[in-house]
């Protein structure tokens, strides 16, 4: 409640709070009024700026995911939004391809002989293999060249969307919902505070964003008060860098859920336990039940039925 609902609207509320006290929207800001002078006035501040952060927060939290949605880069509604979509996943996919590039690349150069001594062609092939493995290690944050999104944040929950439970030959969206309640205690505990994360940096990214267009409107007649804008924008950047850190680490804990606990699904469901040969099939047919297919899955209820016949989905 503190960190994802209560702390960036705060932010928000006292910096419109003090545009208002210093009655910048209509002139040049008187700046001193911004600050109350006495105790009473600074309790009364604080109260107010406290009081409108939780019922703001109150109101948006039920729009939570689709606030993270609209930085993911989800913007197929709306034309313009549309287009400015097309504009960036073709930036995204020409980055992907650069990266592919010279993660592939590393390995053939690797193979040239340098021009120099024995330890100055060890330090140009170390190097070279320090930037191929970067390459690989961004490539594996990110999904499939065709499912890109726009946005850096959007691709890296698309790679754990996409790719924790495919492994498997189970699809992530559709049994997540029915995976995540057989998680471990220190597992989930996990996730929580990763999402915790990602959600506070996208509430502050928004708070931030919306403090630039508040404080620009504001003083935009006033050009030694630019900074604040200028600010405001500085913050948000920052605030989404940190989105995009805690979706990869997100990211990377959904595929230890479906590491540790995929069979704990299949007993949950209540099918039997496949081996190593069988698993990949198993979790396919599970996928399709998921989806609404109609598959045919004997139930094992961990004893024999006294008819001895057992059900099916």
């Amino acid at each position: 409640m503190l960190s994802v609902g209560f702390a960036p609207h705060v932010i928000f509320v006292a910096g419109l709070w003090g545009l208002v006290r210093a009655n910048a929207f209509s002139g040049p800001g008187q700046w001193a009024d911004s600050v109350p002078r006495t105790p009473a006035g600074v309790a009364g501040t604080v109260l107010g700026v406290c009081g409108c952060a939780a019922v703001l927060g109150l109101l948006l939290h039920p729009f939570q995911v689709r606030a993270v949605r609209m930085l993911e880069g989800y913007w197929d509604r709306w034309t313009p939004t549309a287009r400015l979509a097309d504009l960036l996943m073709a930036y995204q996919r020409r980055r992907w391809r650069a990266t592919d590039a010279i993660a592939r690349g590393g390995r053939e150069r690797n193979r040239e002989s340098g021009t120099g001594g024995p330890e100055e062609t060890h330090d140009l092939v170390s190097a070279r293999d320090r930037t191929r493995a970067d390459a690989s290690h961004r490539l594996a944050a990110l999904p499939p060249v065709d499912v890109l999104l726009p946005t850096a944040l959007g691709n890296a929950l698309r790679a754990g969307e996409l790719g924790a439970g495919e492994r498997y030959g189970v699809t992530t969206l559709a049994s997540w919902p029915r995976i995540y309640p057989q998680v471990s205690r220190p597992l989930a505990g996990a996730l929580e505070s990763a999402r915790d994360t990602l959600d506070s940096s996208v509430n502050l990214c928004y708070s931030f964003l919306a403090c630039a267009v508040a404080s620009a409107a504001a003083v935009y007649d006033e050009p030694e008060m630019w900074w604040l804008p200028t600010a405001s924008l500085c913050a948000a950047t920052v605030a989404y860098k940190g989105a995009v850190t805690a979706a990869q680490a997100y990211a990377r804990l959904m595929h230890v859920v479906y590491d540790l606990h995929r069979f704990d699904l299949v007993r949950a469901l209540h099918y039997r336990l496949p081996g190593r040969e069988e698993e990949w099939a198993l979790f396919r047919r599970i996928s399709d039940a998921l989806a609404g297919h109609p598959v045919n899955l004997p139930y094992d209820h961990g004893q024999s039925s006294s008819d001895g016949t057992d059900g099916s989905s």
